[in-house]
């Protein structure tokens, strides 16, 4: 990537937006299922010039639900059903921190931090850059950063690029 240009950066939130969020945490690759319509979508976000990176609170981690490895080998499968279509996830940042067991971190959302490492390591330009969450933390997160968020409903997925959608 040419350090040199600004990137838009697609930000995702996954569960509830690439995959189903059943309402509990999604521990397993077995439980893990890609909302009908996300690879198609995001092959259009993709073809449009988006960098697409997910930004994902996985607290399940620090409650002890599940591993890194668990989501390591969650996100291992996602990528390869992205690659089968045409297109790769660039980055994928987690917070494994939750306030009752590890107490107050940055990096969960609400907080900002993973948009912001996201958006230095990529070389990112906020003012073209995007991000859909399901909970109103993601667009708080995404807006703390200077990027826009939009606010979708749980396991409505994320909509075909349409560059309405960008209007400020």
């Amino acid at each position: 990537m040419d350090k040199g240009v600004l990137q838009k950066i697609l930000f995702l939130d996954r569960d509830g937006i690439i995959n189903y969020d059943p309402g509990d945490y999604t521990k397993s690759v077995e439980e893990f299922h890609i909302l009908p319509g996300f690879l198609r979508a995001a092959k259009s976000w993709f073809d449009q010039g988006f960098v697409l990176v997910v930004i994902t609170n996985q607290a399940g981690i620090d409650k002890g639900l599940y591993t890194r490895n668990d989501v390591d080998a969650i996100h291992q499968f996602l990528q390869g059903n992205c690659i089968r279509e045409g297109f790769r996830i660039e980055s994928f940042y987690y917070c494994e921190h939750h306030p009752d067991f590890s107490g107050k971190c940055l990096c969960r959302k609400p907080g900002s931090l993973m948009i912001e490492k996201a958006l230095h390591a990529l070389n990112g330009d906020r003012s073209q850059s995007v991000m859909f969450g399901d909970k109103i933390r993601d667009i708080e997160a995404a807006n703390a950063a200077g990027v826009p968020g939009l606010l979708r409903d749980t396991n409505a997925g994320l909509p075909l690029f349409d560059s309405s959608l960008l209007a400020r």
